[in-house]
Parts: structure tokens; C-alpha cells; sequence
């Protein structure tokens, strides 16, 4: 199974914020904490919970899967990330400031190639810093 192509996918999906398309690549069981919420979402409808609430504040929010590694049932992916701070973020009112970080997930996939977890490196704290909000 190449999930590689499925971390493909799931570029498109959350760039597009495609609920049909995350439904394909996410299990619907699946749980995903951040600290954007106090508790896990669930599925492709909650990661795209979070999507949706990133772009109130980054309209033009944008991810890029720079590099792959697959093992087994798991996928490291280097994302690329960039927006502009146009709207409300964790209480900071817009900036205008533009950022370009680098986030580091490992997602697990279950025997049909969806995804069930994605464990999330501390990437927001970048977007805080490059915005003089942390």
C-alpha cells in the first residue's frame, strides 16, 4: 500500500476543505487532539473542524507535504505551512503578518489505508512566534 499517495490526497482535502475527500482518507473513528481545542475531534468532519477554524484567522492558510517517509502502517510527513493573520488568533487581534512554518506529523494508518491517528509536532508555537504573539 503506498499511504504516501494517500498524504497526497489528504493535501488536497485540507487545502479544499473536501468533506467527501477527507471521508475517503480519515477513518471515521479516528481522534485528533490540538491545542486549538480543549477536547479530541473526531473523523474527517472534526479535522476539518480544525481547518475551517484556522482559516478564520488565515484565510489563505496553506499546506505543502515537503517530504514522506513510510513505514509500515506510518507516515512521517515534513509539512510546509503559510498564511497571513487576518483575522482573530487565540485571542490576538489581526495582524496582517504573514508566516511560512515547518510542522512535523506522523500519521497511522489502519489495513484500508485511512487514516486513525496524527500525532503533531509543536508546530502552532512557530506560527505565534513569527507573528510576535508569543
Amino acid at each position: 500500500m503506498q499511504l504516501k499517495e494517500n498524504i497526497k490526497r489528504f493535501e488536497t482535502a485540507i487545502n479544499t476543505a473536501d468533506e467527501t475527500l477527507a471521508k475517503e482518507l480519515i477513518a471515521a473513528d479516528a481522534s485528533f487532539n490540538t491545542p486549538a481545542f480543549d477536547q479530541p475531534v473526531y473523523g474527517a468532519k472534526g479535522y476539518l473542524s480544525l481547518v475551517h477554524f484556522l482559516r478564520k484567522s488565515f484565510p489563505d492558510i496553506r499546506w505543502k507535504a515537503e517530504e514522506c517517509v513510510e513505514e509500515g502502517h506510518t507516515v512521517a510527513v515534513r509539512w510546509a505551512c503559510t498564511g497571513t493573520h487576518l483575522g482573530p488568533f487565540m485571542g490576538a487581534a489581526p495582524t496582517g503578518k504573514t508566516f511560512s512554518v515547518c510542522f512535523m506529523n506522523f500519521y497511522q494508518f489502519n489495513q484500508d489505508g485511512k487514516i486513525t491517528k496524527d500525532t503533531a509536532g509543536t508546530g502552532m508555537i512557530g506560527i505565534l512566534q513569527q507573528l510576535r504573539l508569543f
